[in-house]
């Protein structure tokens, strides 16, 4: 078990109960998956930069990353449909509570200029997505084989049917939002 998912079983679940009434453990929000996504427009010209994004994405992740491929063609960025235009990686589980732990103590901390995540990333449905500008604050990717830097979007599910539930679960977690 890691070492974030057993402060969210011994810690958040009884403070979450305790602040929203749940009478069953089942009820208390939880983490469902966490989705990364890259979106390298410029690789649709040349191969290399798919590849390196899908290396680093993969450093990052722990799992392989897959190219997204363009679904429709747009003639102004020279884009035909099927084109390759980025990477994604779906994490569950293990790999999931991992990275969210790697994110929370090691990659937040190194952002420049850090002041705390804005609060409006939420959906309304309790799931929070973060768009990160340098991809290099992760300690997995060594800084002299980057290229060039990237940008990269981190949407994390949970379970919760409420912003407010989704942003207290996260809170409890270690995510640290503006005040």
């Amino acid at each position: 078990m890691n070492r974030l998912e057993k402060i969210y079983k011994e810690n958040v679940v009884p403070k979450l109960m305790d602040e929203f009434g749940y009478k069953n453990i089942m009820e208390v929000p939880r983490l469902k998956l966490i989705s990364l996504n890259m979106g390298l427009g410029e690789g649709a010209h040349e191969n290399k930069i798919i590849q390196d994004g899908i290396k680093e994405l993969t450093l990052i992740a722990g799992q392989k990353a897959v190219p997204t491929r363009a679904k429709k063609s747009i003639a102004a960025f020279k884009v035909r449909q099927g084109m390759p235009v980025g990477c994604r990686v779906t994490l569950r589980k293990e790999r999931m509570w991992a990275f969210f732990d790697k994110l929370i103590n090691f990659a937040i901390p190194r952002i420049r200029d850090f002041r705390g995540l804005p609060d409006r990333g939420f959906d309304g449905r309790g799931n929070y997505t973060l768009g990160i500008r340098e991809h290099t604050i992760f300690p997995d990717i060594p800084i002299d084989i980057v290229d060039r830097v990237k940008g990269m979007n981190v949407t994390i599910v949970t379970t919760a049917k409420t912003d407010k539930e989704g942003k207290a679960l996260l809170k409890l977690m270690g995510m640290p939002f503006v005040k």
